[in-house]
Order: structure tokens, then C-alpha cells, then sequence
């Protein structure tokens, strides 16, 4: 397989052993290493040509999901084009669309930074006979042929407002939210959702007192989490549903030694907040297997690719591996789900190595 990175490259992130036995049954349960018998299952007849287009190329999460995509690939001989900007602004993904389109690969796997600002150029690639699949963050609908997306966002707006109760004493006080970038498709979503959420009477007296955005570039996540904490020295919770936020919002409560006082949750990787877990600054937070998250969103572009699929509401498929070998179905919008998110905690974080 040929990988081609331009930009910074990421070091892949080595899964020894990804074990989601306690949301088998959801659909986010497969190891990377059973991605090559779900591309034998419903992969590619042919060696495909593959772009892969994160948010941007420094985010360990986007080389999470590409380690799923890679091993797919690699059951077929496929070859996995990675491309994308250094940081997470929809403007600068643009150019590397018209670069893949240009290319004529089969397929794009794109996580969109802004679903508007990509969707003319993805289009102009669809019109070309190339298949737009997307992947954590959805482009405008029309703007691809089916969108993989993690969960359902209402589930992650309505887990992170429990979580935040959870770890607010008596689910009582104020807590913010640390985001990504103000244009992010996912983020907007579950901060909708979160904000229904809160409105339950369970949650009465929790009080959300400010939406921040870090980017989900380290720096500005870091200088943005510790503006919360000196504008509001009540605060309780952090609530971050960004990889990088979240790690940024622990390392700041856990250096300034205010465990005891905040607590950090939203969505993270297990790797990167186990230390954080275990010191009591993010007693528990949650995503899902990220690793196949890319693997369906391949094969969901090989099927797409082959005429098995077209992106139609009410096709089913099935992938080896994973969802209990149960069939997806393609929703609304061409969406499919991979599975509900599933919580981390001191119980079972060290279990995971992604």
C-alpha cells in the first residue's frame, strides 16, 4: 500500500488492542486488525485509489481513523492518498479537494471542517465520477454520496450533559464548553443536542455559563481553557466534545492542581487521558472505536466504488467485524451510524490503546 502524506506527517497511532467488547452489540466493536476481513466481506474488486482528507494532519485522532483506513486498504492493495491542511480551518481544505479531484481518485474520505465552504468543490468531484464519502464531521447534505457518522448526535449532546451531572456535585453549578472551530458540522450539532439536553428538568440547576472554541489546535485550546477557569472561578465542569480540547482542558486543571474544584469530560482518546482519569481531573469521559470509523468509511467508498451500494435511504449492508456482523442500514441523508458512544472510566481506560 502507498501512503502519501503532504504537510506534516503523523506518526500512526500503534493499536496493540482495541477492545470494545462492552458496546459490541452497538456497531463500534471491531478491533483495526478485523478491518482486512470486513474489506474481503464488502471491500474493493479492484485496487482503488483512496484520498483521505482529515480536518487537518497534526490531530492524533484523524491518524487514529486512518489506521482503519490503511488496513482496509491494505486487504485490497489499495493505495490511501492522505492529504490535508495543518490546521482545522475549511478554507484550506478546499485546494486539496481540487488536488484529489485533479488526481481521479476513486474515492475521498473527507472529515469536513466547514459542510458548506468544501461542498461546491466536492460536488465539481461527485460531478467527476468520484465518490465523496464522508466521516466524523458531515459536509452539506448533497455533497457526498453517504456520510459516515460516529453516533447519533443526539446521543453524544444527551451523554455529555449527563456526564457534566455526574461530575458536578449534586449536578449542581456552572460549566462551560470547550469546541473545536465555530464552523464544525459534529460540534454545532452536539452542543445543540447537549443545550436540549440541559433543558430536562434532571439538569435544573446546572447552569451553562459560556461556549468557547480552542480551534482544536493545542495552543488555543490550552490559553482558551484557562481563560475559563480565571473568568469563571465557580466553574464545575468542563464539558469539551473535541479530542484536543479535551486534553487541553485536563492538562490545565491538573497543573493548576484544581481537580478537586473542576472536572473535565466531553470526548477524547483513551491514550490521552488516562493520566487524567487516574488523578481524578476526568473521572470519565467517552467516544468510540476511531479505528473503525475509518475502516467503515472505506468500505463504505469500496461498496459505493463497485455498484454494491448507492448511497440510497433503506440499503443494507453488512461489514465482517463489525456490528455484530449485524446489517447496516443507510438512513436519512445517506447516513450511516457506527454505533452509540460508549464512557470511559477508571474501570475500564486501561484496557484501550488508541
Amino acid at each position: 500500500m502507498k501512503i502519501r502524506t503532504v504537510g506534516r506527517g503523523i506518526a500512526l497511532i500503534s493499536v496493540a488492542a482495541v477492545v470494545f467488547a462492552a458496546c459490541s452489540s452497538s456497531g463500534g466493536s471491531s478491533a483495526p486488525s478485523s478491518a482486512a476481513s470486513a474489506a474481503a466481506s464488502g471491500g474493493a474488486a479492484k485496487a482503488l485509489k483512496i484520498g483521505f482528507l482529515p480536518k487537518d494532519i497534526v490531530n492524533t485522532y484523524f491518524a487514529a481513523a486512518k489506521l482503519g483506513v490503511d488496513t482496509a486498504a491494505k486487504a485490497d492493495g489499495s493505495t490511501v492518498i492522505q492529504v490535508g491542511p495543518n490546521e482545522a480551518k475549511a478554507d484550506l481544505q478546499v485546494p486539496f479537494i481540487a488536488d484529489l479531484t485533479t488526481q481521479k481518485v476513486d474515492a475521498i474520505l473527507i472529515s469536513a471542517d466547514g459542510k458548506d465552504e468544501v461542498a461546491p468543490n466536492l460536488k465539481a468531484a461527485m460531478a467527476a465520477g468520484i465518490k465523496v464519502v464522508g466521516f466524523d464531521s458531515s459536509p452539506a447534505v448533497g455533497a457526498y454520496n453517504v456520510f459516515v457518522n460516529q453516533t447519533d448526535f443526539s446521543l453524544i449532546g444527551g451523554a455529555m450533559a449527563q456526564w457534566a451531572c455526574d461530575l458536578a456535585p449534586n449536578c449542581t453549578g456552572e460549566i462551560a464548553i470547550l469546541s473545536a472551530t465555530a464552523t464544525a458540522t459534529n460540534q454545532n450539532s452536539w452542543i445543540a443536542d447537549m443545550n436540549t439536553a440541559l433543558k430536562d428538568p434532571k439538569f435544573a440547576t446546572l447552569k451553562l455559563v459560556d461556549t468557547v472554541y480552542g480551534d482544536d489546535n493545542a495552543t488555543t485550546s490550552t490559553t482558551q481553557a484557562n481563560g475559563l477557569l480565571t473568568k469563571h472561578p465557580n466553574l464545575k465542569v468542563i464539558v469539551a466534545p473535541t479530542t484536543v480540547g479535551i486534553l487541553a482542558a485536563a492538562q490545565v486543571v491538573s497543573a493548576a492542581k484544581k481537580q478537586d474544584s473542576v472536572k473535565v469530560t466531553g470526548l477524547g482518546l483513551p491514550n490521552d487521558m488516562k493520566t487524567f482519569v487516574k488523578d481524578g481531573t476526568s473521572p470519565k469521559f467517552g467516544l468510540w472505536n476511531v479505528p473503525a470509523l475509518g475502516q467503515l468509511a472505506y468500505v463504505v467508498a469500496a461498496k459505493l466504488i463497485s455498484g454494491e451500494i448507492k448511497g440510497s435511504e433503506g440499503e443494507t449492508f453488512t461489514v465482517k467485524g463489525l456490528n455484530g456482523d449485524k446489517p447496516y442500514t443507510i438512513g436519512k441523508d445517506s447516513v450511516v451510524i457506527l454505533g452509540p458512544p460508549f464512557e470511559f472510566n477508571k474501570d475500564n481506560v486501561d484496557t484501550f490503546n488508541f
